[in-house]
């Protein structure tokens, strides 16, 4: 995934009204609330920061996808007890650690 400035934008300004010409550079930028646009500066960096966050984050999506469904996991704790579920739980963040 990669954020863009409109995402940034409505990271910024959940409630704002605004559209753009087609493209996401600044000047076509028709920003329609009464408060005070972001600034292309602003703007860029909530990309950035966005992007990082996601990128980040990439174990926690890596790890669920991996992890067995709950009810699988409740059944494992039922027939092996805790210790074999959580060498199973721990096996999937062994694989993906945080960074």
């Amino acid at each position: 995934m990669r954020y863009t400035r409109v995402d940034a934008l409505l990271s910024l300004k959940p409630k704002a009204q605004f559209s753009w010409a087609g493209t996401e550079i600044y000047s076509e930028l028709n920003y329609l609330s009464s408060d005070t646009p972001p600034t292309e500066a602003e703007l860029d960096a909530e990309v950035t920061r966005l992007n990082k966050v996601y990128n980040d984050a990439k174990y926690k999506r890596d790890r669920a996808a991996e992890y067995p469904s709950v009810v699988d996991q409740l059944d494992d704790i039922y027939h092996n007890g805790i210790d074999a579920w959580k060498a199973t739980i721990k096996a999937t963040k062994d694989k993906y650690p945080k960074s």
